[in-house]
């Protein structure tokens, strides 16, 4: 079995080239929507969020109110470390698990990561992968991207942008690129190339 980690920078196309992978045979595990289960109302997780920040991150139906919580950390460090220090382990022992059991029901499948920050508050030793794919894409299709995802101002959007680690610095510590700044049947091409080389390393 192969694990590989894929990763980028906000609106690069990292969930984009994650589903194409899955599309072509890869297991495919979201960080994103682990992060949703682990802190599912009732969890330690959960509560351990609500302890720290409060009732005002709970929405009216119960379950936490992320884009809340998401304006509370953004421009507070340490709010952010503080969070990332209840969720990340466990969102990192969730994955472990999901990997150990596809390594039991599926030994010779190719299962792709996709954790957003894998280079920044993790690493690829943290789940002994055996690869790390960055997605590219330019600023200032990132910026453009941002901006109609979610309808924010250019500021707020470059914002954000600024607030990561730059993802060509990124990908100097990748082991494969995909190119997503241009046509989705250009970085089509490049994940198909790329799942040959997987494939048929894993045979």
């Amino acid at each position: 079995m192969k694990v590989i980690g894929i990763t980028g920078g906000i609106a690069s196309g990292v969930t984009l080239v994650a589903r194409m992978f899955g599309e072509l045979g890869a297991v495919v595990i979201e960080a994103d929507q682990v992060s949703r289960e682990v802190v599912r109302p009732g969890t330690d997780t959960y509560r351990a969020i609500v302890d720290a920040f409060g009732r005002e991150v709970v929405a009216a139906d119960g379950a936490l109110d992320r884009r809340r919580l998401g304006q509370i950390v953004f421009d507070d460090p340490a709010a952010r470390a503080r969070l990332n220090a209840i969720t990340h382990p466990a969102i990192r022992r969730r994955i472990w698990e999901r990997i150990e059991q596809i390594r039991r029901d599926t030994p010779d499948a190719v299962v792709i990561v996709d954790i957003p920050l894998l280079l920044d508050t993790a690493g690829p030793e943290t789940f002994n992968l055996d690869g790390v794919i960055v997605v590219a894409a330019t600023p200032q299709l990132q910026v453009e991207r941002t901006m109609r995802r979610d309808g924010l101002s250019r500021e707020d959007a470059q914002r954000r942008l600024e607030a990561q680690r730059p993802v060509a610095l990124k990908a100097t510590e990748a082991d494969w690129v995909i190119d997503n700044s241009g046509a989705i049947a250009q970085t089509r091409a490049q994940v198909e190339t790329l799942w040959r080389e997987l494939t048929t390393a894993n045979n």
